[in-house]
């Protein structure tokens, strides 16, 4: 991590940590102002969704404490998607009932997923909200012309060609076998994955797709018996990986493997038996340990009474734009924070972040780790 950085977190977590024993500080007086945090938080994808609530909580109880957003209190209403598009657009009627009751909603920090994001981006910007994912990354989403959306990760097209990269000059494989899940995150990037290697001179040798969620790889062991490949990537999440991970083990197919963001969770280690050693994963933030000094996890342990993971990042850099753009705009109107933002450079724990015109990052970064004694370990 790097002395801005550190020094960054210090200085937030002393503001923190000073106003919870006491210290002097503005408390917000003006009333509530809601941001909503949609994201799995039951079912295969809860972890997840729980470690992106976790961030948000700790970046809005950090706000409130230094006086909240233009004096309002920001509540932050957890709002579970199940990982599923219609249960995320039947929850749009929430936000919408607390709009029209007259309840101050500032905007959404969601989806998980870019299929859940794509679903409800129409009806948040119609209910003139600032929506913010921490990590779909499923790259038209930008591409829509909602003025009001951005997200704080790099797109699938970024996060391709650094992979694609990394296969070829550190993992020195040519023919890749690309194997993703049945989601439109999985066949997005696996295809701008091929896209990527075929740029650089290497090969997609072969490309399969499985179900969301599978645990039966033998068709996939099937056809990687019968081609010549020098390393697997893979495309999905971390409910799959770790299967993959052990099938290819258990038939003895010793392939080097990189996997996408979807698999940067503990359970790709935990439920791989062992197999995931030596695993590479990418990454759309740094885990917590190379983000944060201790006190900012043990911030966040006094908020969640859990231990960050590694999409905690993403939402406490989510929630910290979001705060950033309504002090930038003075004001709690979308179109006026929507403007700061993209007119300003915004100071997060991993460094400045400015957007461009369409709400992606102008600057967006791409974390490689490797699996070794059964942790995460940046190698990149």
């Amino acid at each position: 991590m790097s002395n801005r950085i550190k020094n960054w977190v210090s200085f937030a977590i002393c503001i923190f940590l000073l106003a919870a024993c006491g210290g002097s500080s503005a408390q917000p007086s003006k009333g509530d102002v809601i941001v909503y945090v949609a994201v799995p938080l039951s079912g295969f994808q809860a972890n997840g969704g729980q470690t992106v609530l976790g961030g948000v909580r700790l970046a809005a109880e950090e706000a409130n404490r230094s006086g909240g957003l233009l004096g309002y209190r920001v509540v932050v209403r957890p709002l579970d998607d199940e990982s599923d598009s219609d249960t995320a657009l039947a929850n749009v009627d929430e936000i919408r009932n607390a709009i029209n009751s007259g309840e101050r909603v500032l905007g959404v920090i969601g989806h998980l997923n870019s299929g859940q994001t794509d679903a409800t981006l129409g009806d948040y910007d119609s209910l003139g909200l600032i929506t913010i994912t921490p990590t779909a990354s499923e790259e038209s989403l930008t591409n829509r012309g909602y003025t009001k959306f951005f997200r704080v990760n790099a797109n699938d097209s970024v996060q391709a060609k650094v992979d694609a990269q990394f296969l070829m000059e550190q993992m020195k494989a040519r023919n890749v076998a690309v194997i993703h899940n049945d989601t439109d995150y999985g066949k997005g990037l696996a295809a701008s994955l091929a896209n990527a290697l075929g740029q650089l001179g290497g090969v997609e040798a072969l490309r399969v797709q499985v179900a969301e969620g599978e645990s039966n790889y033998a068709p996939v062991l099937a056809k990687l018996q019968g081609s010549a490949v020098d390393a697997l990537f893979y495309a999905g999440y971390e409910i799959e990986a770790p299967y993959l991970a052990a099938a290819l083990a258990d038939a003895g197919v010793k392939l080097p493997i990189l996997a996408s963001d979807g698999a940067f969770l503990a359970a790709t280690i935990d439920e791989a038996n062992g197999a995931a050693e030596g695993m590479y994963v990418s990454a759309f933030a740094p885990s917590p340990e190379n983000a944060a000094d201790p006190q900012w996890i043990e911030a966040y342990q006094a908020v969640e009474y859990r231990n960050p993971d590694t999409y905690s990042v993403n939402g406490y850099v989510a929630m910290q734009v979001l705060a950033e753009g309504v002090k930038g705009a003075d004001s709690l109107e979308a179109d006026a924070i929507a403007k700061a933002l993209r007119s300003n450079g915004i100071s997060t724990v991993l460094g400045e972040m400015r957007f461009d015109a369409k709400g992606d990052l102008a600057n967006p970064q791409i974390w490689i780790y490797q699996v070794e004694n059964s942790e995460f370990r940046q190698v990149k």
